[in-house]
């Protein structure tokens, strides 16, 4: 598919009202056309992987195109440079955490981008460090208890951070730890513990949100 007819498609299916929405969950930064998520998968799966498209998408700078870039980015194509400009043009939750779950856990630096980016002052950046933790304790199999555990450091050290983006996908990224299997569950309750003691309001609530599921009926 061209470049210039995905961009009429996006405005065929585009919805100022759901736009509105959106816009309401934070979900703002460049143009937002208010596609809906079902229609953009189904574009994401007529376009198939094509890295040039996806490159030229980003640079497009909506919401749309930079979901679909990240669909469309073929993740052994995607250099590690490549990552960090995307990563740095991060504006909005939804865009960061689909990057997260599209191409960014598939490339061979996702384990390293965790600790690097969870280390950064971007509220976005970060976000998608933690995001990133998420995404590979829920679905990289390949990943030891005694890999996922070095999460916890930077949990820890950042769970002060009070900003909503930010705070959010540390409680997530806790919590994924924690439902993985039964070890972990243990380790990521003591580490909420360990936070709910920091002087911190940001870290309780850290803490807080990550405990009501980690010790739920449910998961236990």
């Amino acid at each position: 598919m061209e470049y210039g007819e995905l961009l009429e498609r996006l405005e065929s299916l585009g919805d100022p009202e759901s736009a509105a929405g959106m816009a309401r969950f934070g979900i703002r930064g460049g143009k937002v056309y208010g596609v809906r998520m079902p229609e953009l998968r189904r574009l994401a799966k007529e376009i198939g992987t094509d890295q040039a498209l996806a490159e030229s998408l980003w640079l497009g700078g909506s919401r749309e195109e930079r979901i679909l870039a990240a669909m469309a980015a073929d993740p052994l194509k995607t250099t590690e440079c490549l990552l960090e400009r995307w990563v740095a043009d991060l504006d909005n939750w939804e865009v960061c955490d689909q990057c997260c779950f599209n191409l960014f856990d598939k490339t061979p630096f996702a384990v390293r981008k965790c600790f690097e980016w969870s280390g950064r002052k971007e509220p976005y950046v970060k976000r998608a460090g933690f995001a990133l933790m998420a995404r590979l304790a829920w679905t990289a199999k390949d990943l030891t208890n005694n890999q996922l555990e070095l999460f916890f450091r930077p949990i820890c050290e950042q769970a002060t951070d009070g900003r909503t983006e930010v705070k959010k996908a540390i409680s997530w990224a806790l919590r994924q730890l924690g439902k993985r299997n039964r070890e972990l569950n243990r380790r990521a309750i003591a580490v909420a513990e360990e936070i709910a003691k920091l002087d911190s309001r940001a870290a309780r609530w850290v803490a807080n949100d990550a405990l009501r599921e980690l010790r739920s009926e449910k998961i236990q």
